[in-house]
């Protein structure tokens, strides 16, 4: 029980904790927090997850589970700025619940982030690959063993990443920087063009008939609903809930903060203003999808691309092609970035072997902790058939995001003397909704990911009965003392 209530101080990140093995450069500035944020909820999936949503399971009405999926988000990244303004440090959400609920819990989430940020970049690389091996053969060019080039594409991809990354900050945000302005420029293109060929009539009312499919219960919603529906409002909330999938990534600002000039004003305002930029832009890319053709008419495998096509404009495919390429590209790089500040929090707190949280003097970069999440993310995305089982990014990220939410509930009531840069409106109302909505989402997750899930915590907790919860530092005699000890002198 002590294990359970034991708890990291706050004192002990809301100011400098560690020394200068342990500390990270000051890097980020309120605009690259954009660009961070665009850089990973920017994608593939918005070349074509408005058109197989529109296709499969809402119509036209497409357009309103965009709506819906960013209201959702953007609850989660209120609570998300209320406690990055708060606690500004690499650890976001892990760090968050080690101060407010407790180390166990911490671990958890800690857990789930892993399982998130490690497999969401090996299967966003191996999409990537895919995509990449698709976009060669449009130009013409034969691809003669198309499985093995994809492999070998993958292998590059995440070993040039991974390099970048541990060369430091300040590298990986140059090379975003050109990766994002590129790929804006062809989803703007995109858009434009696709404008000039809308038909209003494809648009309708929004709103198809509902209709029963014939295949077998799934999620969890249609297990206890007891039959799988499509279109209809009921599809609409159901595309909703795909669709959170490619706002999940705001998140991933809130772990720079130890790197950002005044986090706590920049952190809030990076991830909100990032959020809303990225639902913009979906919404018009999902505004053209619908537009141009007939929902009855999209092609699922190639939505935006067969759509030009319909209407004659060919040469568009390419473009597409070099915006999902970029786009997944910056996808897999900030992933990266955000997976090394969690697990360099989780090792500087203890919790897993604490040598990983070195920072390189040359590079300014938790080079180790980097290097180790290159490798697994290579074992992972060449020997594992990740993109069957990508739900399971999504339910990592959403169980992150109920414990932010009932965090601002929860720290309003028992720490309301610290200094917050940023305060969630008309709270509890919002965080509760936040915790309603991210439940939503959840149970319309399918029944085999929560089992997935449910081992996957299992062997975590397994691992922190073993390790965590005897080498953390709050396991030491006067730990918290210790852990402050070593002051701000050493901030670079």
């Amino acid at each position: 029980m002590s294990t359970i209530l034991r708890r990291l101080p706050p004192t002990a990140v809301t100011g400098l904790r560690t020394g200068a093995r342990h500390s990270l450069a000051e890097v980020y500035r309120p605009a690259d927090l954009i660009v961070l944020g665009l850089g990973v909820m920017i994608g593939a999936g918005i070349f074509s997850i408005a058109g197989q949503q529109a296709a499969t399971t809402a119509g036209p009405g497409v357009i309103l589970s965009f709506m819906i999926a960013g209201i959702a988000a953007l609850l989660a990244c209120l609570c998300y700025a209320e406690l990055s303004s708060t606690m500004p440090t690499s650890g976001s959400a892990y760090t968050f619940t080690y101060v407010i609920f407790g180390e166990v819990w911490a671990w958890i989430i800690g857990w789930a982030l892993i399982l998130e940020l490690q497999f969401a970049a090996a299967v966003v690389a191996r999409a990537w690959g895919a995509i990449t091996v698709a976009a060669i053969a449009n130009f013409g060019v034969r691809v003669p063993d198309k499985e093995f080039v994809q492999d070998v594409l993958v292998l590059a991809i995440l070993v040039l990443l991974t390099g970048v990354v541990a060369l430091g900050a300040r590298v990986g945000l140059r090379a975003l920087w050109v990766m994002v302005s590129a790929k804006l420029l062809a989803i703007g293109a995109v858009i434009v063009v696709g404008l000039l060929y809308l038909d209003p009539a494809n648009f309708g009312d929004f709103h198809v008939p509902p209709k029963t499919l014939d295949t077998a219960p799934a999620t969890v919603l249609e297990v206890l609903v007891g039959q799988s529906q499509a279109f209809g409002w009921f599809g609409i909330f159901a595309a909703a809930s795909a669709i959170a999938f490619a706002y999940i990534g705001f998140d991933v600002v809130a772990t720079s903060a130890e790197e950002t000039v005044n986090a706590p004003k920049a952190i809030p305002k990076g991830m909100i203003r990032s959020l809303v930029l990225a639902t913009v832009i979906y919404l018009a890319v999902a505004l053209v999808m619908v537009g141009m053709v007939s929902y009855t008419k999209i092609s699922v495998d190639a939505p935006l691309a067969s759509a030009f096509r319909a209407v004659g404009v060919d040469w568009m495919v390419h473009v597409i092609d070099a915006g999902a390429v970029l786009g997944l590209t910056t996808v897999i790089l900030v992933l990266m970035v955000g997976q090394t500040r969690v697990l360099f929090s989780m090792a500087r707190d203890g919790l897993i072997p604490r040598g990983l949280a070195r920072v390189s003097r040359r590079y300014h970069s938790p080079t180790r902790v980097t290097l180790v999440i290159g490798f697994v993310a290579i074992v992972v995305a060449e020997f594992v058939p990740v993109l069957t089982m990508q739900e399971l990014v999504v339910i990592g990220t959403l169980f992150a995001f109920a414990f932010v939410a009932a965090g601002v509930i929860v720290m309003r009531r028992r720490m309301p003397h610290l200094q917050r840069g940023f305060r969630v409106p008309f709270s509890p109302l919002l965080p509760a909704l936040s915790l309603l909505a991210t439940f939503w989402l959840l149970v319309n997750l399918r029944v085999l990911t929560w089992v997935w899930f449910t081992l996957w915590m299992a062997f975590g907790l397994f691992v922190y009965l073993v390790y965590g919860r005897r080498k953390s530092v709050l396991a030491r005699p006067h730990a918290p003392e210790r852990v402050l000890s070593t002051g701000g002198r050493h901030r670079r």
